[in-house]
């Protein structure tokens, strides 16, 4: 429930606090004062997003803030996963920054706007004036019945079926497309993938080629280039290996006489030994290398192979062009491949298209089950509202296909005098018929989803006198197992409350404050008499709050 609610800086509010009861909760105000401000301003901390209105100083940040008990709400696993620390007492608070920035937190934990949308659904239940418009909508009047059906686990379960049905029916229409697609491709790509599959292409064997290319083209250069130095180094008298030798020899006769002519020798030895293993390298290459006209067209027509492919196919090389191999190969075997896929997904539909009849027709059967419990309930409320003429039903009618909660229609069919034919509930009933019908509906729903909070906004528009009485009864009733909040103008309704707001403008300032015992009956004489608070209306206020 919520405990406390601070809103700074919103609208008309400077800046204000107020304490709730856990139980039924009255604010009151004369029109224009700022009632439906202190709505709008729940309404942010709950996660509603920001018209850009929100600031009365556009210098500063907005900000509200609302204290929660959570204790036997069960919401640790939300918060487990979310991520966030579960607090019995946790707080909600929402920033809007001048520069219209949105922030949240949980317990001082930034969240995203989302989780606090989520977190908020779970807290408070909003009913606005406008909220009757959503008998309108088949989603409530079938959410309405499914709540009072106890329907959540099956409903889970279709979700997924659901979901499961309408990925498959995607994947289906993406491989039929494909298919028709690959079947207008299909020759060229038959081509394609044969011509690269014949071309046997290894990754690296452009260089290699290069390389043996570039060695052949100018073998004849490479063995005179080799004649020459083996020249150099072997010749019987005036080669430079048998210059070195002798030298190496005398140098290391003299070594005996100058030690450093041993050092000289030794090092000269060394380079001896390097050019001879040069001139084995030169001799054994000298021996491999052969022009071999036939092996250098073999090689050049393999390049020429090779850059042409690449020059069609846009690719930079063979590693490009065996990347293209298995791309066509492999979008040829889809096509080939893709009549036995089409065929296992049609399966695959068909199956979850039977689940998903199977869990409708289940919907469909518990919602008829409960039909009339939930028209029973609700006459049973409009009677005590002074309403006893009322036919009130539901009607399940059957979609042509299954929609995102099951296969049924939902209407609520209405008639304020039961000699008339009942019609669509939204079109047939007045104004305070349907306030009447949505807190009959609220007060079922609401025992039933256990929310800790629920918020009327002069729900009670268009009743007065015993209704209105009557209707406060009922608001008081389901105070008694949750907190209520109630925005009234009646003030039957207002003498309900265990707790007693005002809402008032002042120099332009919007405040709030909780009436004392003797306020409240001012206040109270104050809406049943106007302006001129008589001494009638304030007798009738002391009765109306057993005083």
């Amino acid at each position: 429930m919520l405990r406390r609610l601070s809103v700074e800086n919103y609208a008309l509010i400077d800046s204000l606090s107020l304490e709730l009861d856990p139980h039924l909760n009255i604010i009151t105000g004369e029109t224009g004062a700022g009632k439906s401000i202190l709505l709008g301003a729940l309404s942010l901390l709950l996660g509603a997003k920001n018209d850009g209105s929100a600031m009365k100083d556009s210098a500063r940040s907005c900000r509200v803030e609302g204290v929660f008990d959570l204790g036997g709400l069960g919401l640790e696993a939300f918060f487990e996963a979310n991520d966030l620390d579960y607090a019995p007492e946790t707080t909600l608070t929402r920033i809007i920054t001048p520069a219209g920035k949105s922030r949240a937190f949980v317990n001082d934990v930034p969240v995203q706007l989302q989780q606090l949308r989520e977190l908020g659904e779970r807290l408070v239940d909003i009913h606005s004036q406008h909220q009757n418009l959503v008998l309108s909508s088949e989603e409530f009047r079938t959410a309405a019945l499914d709540t009072v059906a106890g329907n959540r686990e099956l409903l889970a379960v279709y979700a997924a079926q659901y979901a499961r049905m309408q990925a498959l029916r995607r994947e289906l229409a993406t491989l039929r497309e494909e298919a028709a697609a690959g079947r207008r491709d299909e020759e060229w790509l038959r081509y394609q993938t044969e011509e690269l599959a014949a071309a046997k292409l290894q990754a690296g064997e452009q260089a290699r080629i290069e390389q043996e290319l570039a060695v052949l083209e100018n073998a004849d250069r490479i063995g005179e280039a080799f004649l020459t130095l083996r020249n150099a180094l072997d010749a019987d008298e005036t080669g430079i290996l048998t210059t070195l030798r002798n030298a190496e020899n005398e140098l290391t006769r003299l070594g005996a006489h100058y030690p450093a002519a041993g050092e000289y020798a030794a090092r000269l030895h060394a380079v001896v030994e390097e050019l001879k293993d040069i001139d084995r390298s030169v001799t054994a290459d000298s021996e491999r290398l052969d022009a071999d006209p036939e092996r250098l067209a073999k090689l050049a027509a393999r390049l020429d192979l090779l850059l042409s492919l690449q020059q069609k196919h846009r690719a930079a090389d063979e590693g490009e062009l065996l990347a293209l191999r298995d791309e066509y190969a492999a979008r040829l075997a889809a096509i080939v491949h893709g009549d036995e896929r089409i065929a296992q997904t049609e399966a695959a539909l068909r199956e979850a298209e039977a689940e998903v009849g199977a869990t409708a027709a289940k919907l469909h059967e518990a919602r008829a089950e409960a039909a009339p419990a939930f028209e029973k309930q609700i006459l049973s409320t409009l009677v005590r509202l002074g309403m006893p003429d009322t036919v009130f039903r539901v009607a399940l009618t059957p979609l042509e296909t299954p929609g995102r909660t099951g296969s049924d229609g939902v209407e609520f069919l209405f008639s304020a005098n039961r000699d008339r034919t009942p019609g669509p509930v939204e079109r047939i009933a007045s104004g305070g018929e349907l306030s009447r019908v949505m807190l009959a509906l609220k007060a079922l729903l609401a025992e039933r989803m256990q929310l800790p909070t629920i918020l009327f906004d002069e729900i009670d528009t268009g009743v007065s006198g015993r209704i209105a009485d009557a209707m406060g009864e009922i608001i008081a009733r389901l105070s008694q197992t949750m907190q209520v909040v109630d925005i009234t103008h009646l003030p039957q309704v207002a003498s309900k409350g265990g707790a007693h707001f005002v809402v008032y403008k002042r120099e332009g300032h919007t405040g709030i404050i909780r009436l004392s015992d003797d306020e409240r009956i001012a206040e109270i004489a104050k809406m049943l008499s106007g302006s001129e608070v008589t001494k009638a209306a304030v007798a009738q206020a002391r009765i109306l709050l057993g005083r």
